[in-house]
């Protein structure tokens, strides 16, 4: 075969344009492979979960349809990536490797190792940033170490850090050979659920791609933007981007929406606050990768020692019916039935689920975070283990330990009109607002007007707010005066 070939490595980055790797590989003027490699040995417990899986399936059908309109195609193959990238340059003769980095322990781990071995074959590789605005160890506080509360840390990344660069466009086409190797099929992977099929909704909400990530953040612009800092804590209220799966899977980079971002500030007048806001979420996910990179034991273990000593309990009926959304608070109902049902959960909602488990249930936050990798599409190693421990208060920058979400007041500000609590609990339809979210206050006469019996259509509380609350501060005080 011709030694005037290289592979470009696709990730975590599954687009076209503002893929510098791609670009870099695309300037060679060499035939570019371009190769995904379904690995799920090297991330041990944390391979790709079943939503993921879906998302997966279907943002790397729409990625090969865009290679196709570039004269290329995508080559699957699927194995342990130490072994199967270094086989398959072997067998195409590449001359060079191209990818852009991963800041996960264990791919960090792996392309270090994967680079050692390229190049002992004299095959060279070239490695970029597509994920991130700021790279982790690009910041660091005054004294030349790791930043550990959020607000700092992303008053230096926008004060002393250079401004993200602006996004590449995309190659207009790619050298390829006239015969591609060998690919294995998509269907074969099983990516996709099918006795049941749980993600049957999930086709309404989501459209993987790239396409799909650029069609989603275009309707925020234009739509959502202007009210997103007041209305972003609605769920009943379509008001936040849902560019967390397109994100993780890089169906589009986070320099895109940056710059996109500000051009509509200065485009549409009153919207700079807003903009400013949801910039900043952007500025959260970059924090959550600081933190894994710089503390990588963040997804397994406290990052306050001094909770392991916290009192947690090991039940799995209240798992259960904490995982089903069947604990009698309609607004985690709520919120676990719309992962069940979108793959999804509005981040209010994430915040007011996590902590119930972790502060009303006492169930370890680990516990939760496992339901999460599995359940949701967007599953992020950083952002979920960083905000499990941020709620659990285990976590750098994390919620106070007092600070338990109440599920009942929580609705009744953030659902004012029941929206969200009728939309995903809906044998609570017909119940008026004043008991919706405490269904269990409702006299007699209203239950049966509404058609509600507690214990029969929809449970009675798992557990008594209150008592719950005293029972979490107490296991919160003794380690504090332990420690």
């Amino acid at each position: 075969m011709s030694k005037d070939r290289v592979i470009f490595w696709f990730r975590q980055d599954l687009r076209i344009a503002d893929n510098p790797a791609l670009s870099a590989a695309a300037g060679t003027e060499k035939e570019v492979i371009c190769l995904y490699i379904l690995d799920d040995e090297t991330p041990g417990e944390w391979a790709m979960g079943g939503a993921g899986c879906w998302f997966l399936h279907h943002a790397l059908d729409s990625l090969d349809k865009d290679l196709k309109g570039l004269g290329s195609k995508l080559v699957l193959r699927a194995g342990n990536a130490t072994e199967v990238l270094p086989d398959f340059a072997d067998e195409i003769s590449a001359t060079a490797v191209f990818w852009n980095r991963l800041y996960e322990p264990y791919a960090i781990k792996r392309d270090k190792a994967l680079k050692a071995c390229l190049r002992e074959r004299d095959i060279e590789v070239e490695s970029s940033n597509a994920s991130l605005l700021f790279e982790p160890w690009t910041v660091e506080t005054k004294s030349g170490g790791p930043y550990r509360v959020f607000s700092p840390f992303w008053r230096a990344c926008m004060r002393d850090c250079p401004s993200p660069d602006e996004p590449i466009k995309a190659p207009k086409s790619l050298k390829t050979p006239k015969q591609h190797p060998r690919t294995e099929k998509l269907d074969d992977w099983g990516l996709l659920p099918t006795k049941p099929d749980w993600a049957k909704g999930f086709a309404e909400i989501w459209t993987p791609g790239e396409q799909g990530a650029k069609d989603r953040l275009a309707w925020f612009l234009d739509e959502a933007a202007a009210d997103y800092k007041d209305k972003r804590d609605r769920p009943g209220v379509r008001a936040t981007s849902g560019l967390s799966p397109h994100l993780h899977f890089g169906d589009i980079g986070p320099r895109q929406i940056y710059h996109a971002a500000r051009a509509q500030a200065e485009k549409q007048d009153g919207t700079a606050k807003s903009i400013e806001k949801f910039i900043a979420e952007l500025g959260w996910r970059e924090f959550s990768h600081h933190l894994l990179y710089h503390f990588p034991s963040l997804p397994t273990d406290n990052y306050q020692e001094k909770f392991d000593d916290f009192p947690w309990r090991d039940n799995d009926d209240d798992l259960k019916r904490w995982q089903e959304g069947q604990t009698g608070y309609p607004m985690v109902d709520a919120g676990m039935r719309e992962l069940w049902q979108t793959g999804w959960m509005h981040n209010r909602v994430r915040m007011i689920v996590a902590s119930f488990l972790v502060k009303h249930l006492m169930i370890h936050w680990r516990h939760g975070e496992t339901w999460f990798w599995d359940t949701l599409v967007d599953a992020d190693l950083a952002n979920n283990s960083a905000s499990w421990q941020w709620v659990a208060g285990s976590g750098a920058d994390a919620a106070p330990y007092f600070r338990i979400f109440n599920p009942i007041t929580q609705g009744e500000k953030f659902d004012p009109d029941g929206d969200y609590v009728r939309r995903y609990v809906p044998e609570l339809a017909n119940l008026p607002n004043k008991y919706l979210f405490s269904p269990w206050t409702a006299p007699d006469d209203v239950l049966k007007e509404a058609g509600v019996t507690l214990g029969q259509d929809y449970p009675e509380p798992i557990v008594d707010h209150s008592a719950a609350r005293d029972r979490a501060l107490g296991g919160y005080d003794d380690i504090k005066k332990a420690s």
